[in-house]
């Protein structure tokens, strides 16, 4: 059974609140009535009401006066003005203040009937607009989630697509390998070579997993040690001496500059993490007899460390520059030169630096090489 619609009559004149009592309480109403703004106000904080009929002119507090606090607790209470001082002015003044409605002193009961539907049937038809935009936009918002999750489910499924092709040649070579030799076909005199293979594609696979625990890590926050304030010299240095036989390997001379050596507040293990893959990408796609160049700054004005790797590679191709730093995205020149490859570097030190509140960007030209340049903010004394 619905609620019955409740009404509270403020009017000094008691034949008026006795009237709209008789009037509205025959057509299922429940009406209640105060004989000035005080009461008015004391039993509306008290009782929910839908509609308040609210005479303009009462000693004391006038109507207006009252509807400017019932508009602050009571926003959806329908107000309908009740005078016998009805004039143009008085009722834009009463709209302007959050009245629906106005009526004319005297009135009959079918006009205040009828004027107490209609406002209720405005606002009914408010309700359902309200309703209908609310489930509108709701709608939207599950059509949004519903994109994102078939994009997230797309790039899990590309993402498992590119892991398990990255992970099945390694494994494939091992297994070969190992079969041949057992089986005997590989003559004992050639088995060191066949295990070195071995050796070298149980390194590369190592190397995988151990890129793709770290970007978990990193992505999840899992494991991370409190930064502190840390060397990125000491750092870069660290990197250098794990690559230094792959760079004279390859005839890289690999030049330092250090102008600064500043200190952030970083875990020490992800900034040589950050300056190895740099390194190794630069030497990696550098042809032998090229150069890497190093450069470690300050700007104590931005406070911020700068840190520069630039090689004289391959270069990458300016439509290739904006997918380097997606999981696994490796270029064409890159696979032509090196068959092995991550491709999960550059996501890492992209994630490091934004960790830490920092920037990354490069430059490159095709068979000249590339520059990546990254920021980081200096450490502040106390920290």
């Amino acid at each position: 059974m619905d609620k019955a619609t409740r009404i509270l009559v403020v009017d000094d004149e008691l034949g008026i609140r006795e009237g709209c009592r008789r009037a509205l309480t025959p057509q299922g109403f429940e009406v209640d009535v105060a004989e000035n703004a005080a009461v008015g106000l004391r039993k509306l904080r008290e009782t929910p009401f839908d509609v308040l009929l609210l005479d303009v002119m009462m000693p004391g507090m006038s109507g207006l006066e009252m509807l400017e606090q019932v508009r602050q607790f009571a926003p959806e209470l329908i107000v309908i003005i009740i005078t016998g001082y009805a004039t143009i002015e008085m009722a834009v003044k009463a709209i302007q203040q959050g009245a629906q409605d106005f009526i004319a002193k005297p009135f009959t009961a079918e006009r205040l009937v009828q004027i107490i539907n209609r406002e209720l049937e405005r606002q009914q038809l408010r309700r359902e607009a309200a309703r209908a935009q609310a489930l509108e936009e709701e709608t939207r918002e599950l059509a949004r989630a519903k994109a994102e999750l078939e994009r997230l489910d797309a790039i899990e499924s590309r993402f498992m697509l590119t892991l398990v092709h990255i992970l099945r040649a390694p494994v494939a070579v091992l297994q070969n390998s190992v079969q041949l030799i057992l089986k005997g076909y590989v003559p004992p005199e050639e088995q060191p070579e066949v295990l070195a293979q071995v050796d070298r594609r149980a390194g590369e696979l190592l190397t995988t997993l151990d890129d793709l625990l770290l970007l978990a890590y990193l992505k999840e926050g899992i494991g991370l040690a409190k930064p502190s304030p840390t060397s990125l010299a000491a750092t870069l240095e660290e990197a250098l001496v794990e690559l230094r036989n792959e760079a004279e390997q390859r005839h890289i001379a690999v030049t330092l500059d250090l102008a600064d050596q500043p200190t952030v507040v970083a875990n020490p293990k992800h900034l040589k993490a950050l300056w190895w893959n740099l390194l190794s990408n630069a030497i990696r796609y550098t042809p032998h007899g090229g150069q890497v160049t190093v450069s470690l700054r300050a700007d104590a004005g931005r406070e911020q460390a700068i840190g520069t790797v630039s090689d004289t590679g391959i270069g990458i191709p300016p439509a290739e520059i904006p997918h380097i730093f997606e999981e696994f995205y490796r270029t064409l020149e890159a696979k032509e030169m090196q068959e092995t490859g991550t491709g999960l570097g550059l996501p890492i030190v992209q994630k490091i630096v934004e960790m830490y509140g920092g920037t990354i960007e490069v430059e490159s030209e095709v068979g000249q090489g590339s520059t990546f340049r990254f920021t980081l903010p200096l450490a502040q004394s106390g920290e």
